[in-house]
């Protein structure tokens, strides 16, 4: 797996676990994009050319699943990582991400998963 040139959207309201995920994907050697909320993270998904999203589930205002579907509106086919301090998610975020994880997995199990994501051979 090779993270040079793939382009990530990481969304989470929580800075310092955002940043930390950023320098943790930029030093993978992804190009990494970052939003605090599902709002900024939509504008950037739409106008960048974002090869996956790392998403976070909850957050004010939209959550994770409410940013997935409009993503899924707009980029059907960019696969989507839903990352998320809960170990249950609602059934109709399962159906919108193509992989969940927790926050507690840790990072070497983040770069896995976002690596089959970028490299197509993640499935649901």
């Amino acid at each position: 797996m090779t993270a040079e040139q793939h382009t990530i959207l990481c969304v989470d309201d929580e800075p310092v676990g955002l940043e930390v995920r950023r320098m943790l994907l930029e030093r993978a050697g992804y190009r990494v994009f970052t939003a605090l909320d599902g709002v900024s993270g939509l504008e950037i998904f739409a106008r960048e050319p974002i090869e996956a999203v790392v998403l976070d589930f909850a957050m004010p205002g939209m959550n994770g699943g409410e940013v997935a579907s409009n993503m899924r509106g707009v980029k059907p086919t960019v696969p989507i990582l839903m990352l998320s301090a809960y170990t249950s998610l609602p059934p109709e975020v399962h159906d919108l991400v193509n992989l969940t994880m927790t926050k507690g997995e840790g990072a070497p199990a983040l770069l896995r998963k976002l690596g089959s994501l970028v490299d197509g051979v993640a499935s649901k």
